[in-house]
């Protein structure tokens, strides 16, 4: 009969914990939320409600995502009743639409954000590409946004004022979009252009832009920072 007490007291636990600490999941330009579907069973496992959400990328600008995007993952976090605090674990261009959402919207319960390869400073592969045929219709309106140019909006937002961890790639499978890109890169963005004034940790892993959020260090460092702040806890099991 205890044992059975506890079981029940246990998984009544679990579920405020899961309800309390919820996770907004943005996926990168020319993705969909299935890529990433093992972070959001990873998060799951760790602990956290999560909110996969999936937007349509190419159809809109920057501006416009940012305001389909974030709102639909936070209505679905706000479905807790018991809610603290909203997460984001954002990919690329997931990043810069939660930048976006922040510079005009305040979001009382935001915790942590971890963003996985984002162009925090733009990516000179997108002023580049641009002028290749099928870009536009390739990446549509969002596509010109996100590199170095006038009309580049990650360089017109502000600095970080929330808790942020960076992860960055080193790791290219993409020459071609590589060889215009300051070295090291992850064959989208080059590290330096990961950074982000204000940032609370970053770290670089050995992995391309296409991939890292489906990898398990990646995806380590993200529990990791969404518990405790930094990307300590996962540094210290990879080390010899």
């Amino acid at each position: 009969m205890n044992r059975l007490f506890l079981i029940v007291v246990l998984g009544l636990s679990g579920s405020l914990a899961q309800a309390s600490e919820c996770v907004v999941l943005l996926h990168g330009l020319m993705r969909s939320s299935t890529s990433m579907s093992k972070m959001e069973r990873e998060l799951d496992e760790a602990g956290f409600s999560t909110a996969n959400v999936d937007y349509p990328s190419r159809d809109h600008t920057l501006e416009e995502l940012a305001d389909i995007a974030v709102p639909d993952g936070l209505a679905t976090c706000r479905e807790h009743e018991d809610l603290e605090r909203i997460h984001f674990v954002t990919h690329s261009l997931g990043g810069i639409l939660v930048r976006q959402y922040l510079s005009a919207n305040e979001i009382s319960e935001l915790g942590r954000v971890v963003m996985l390869g984002p162009p925090n400073q733009g990516s000179i592969a997108a002023d580049e590409m641009a002028e290749v045929p099928g870009y536009d219709w390739l990446n549509g309106p969002v596509g010109k946004q996100l590199g170095k140019g006038e009309e580049s909006v990650p360089l017109q937002l502000g600095p970080a004022d929330f808790e942020l961890g960076v992860i960055a790639g080193n790791r290219t499978i993409d020459p071609i979009t590589s060889a215009v890109l300051p070295d090291p890169d992850d064959g989208r963005v080059s590290v330096e252009d990961t950074k982000l004034e204000g940032m609370s940790d970053f770290v670089v892993v050995d992995h391309s832009h296409a991939f890292m959020m489906r990898m398990q260090e990646p995806i380590e460092l993200t529990i990791a920072f969404l518990r405790d702040g930094t990307f300590d806890a996962a540094r210290e099991e990879e080390a010899p």
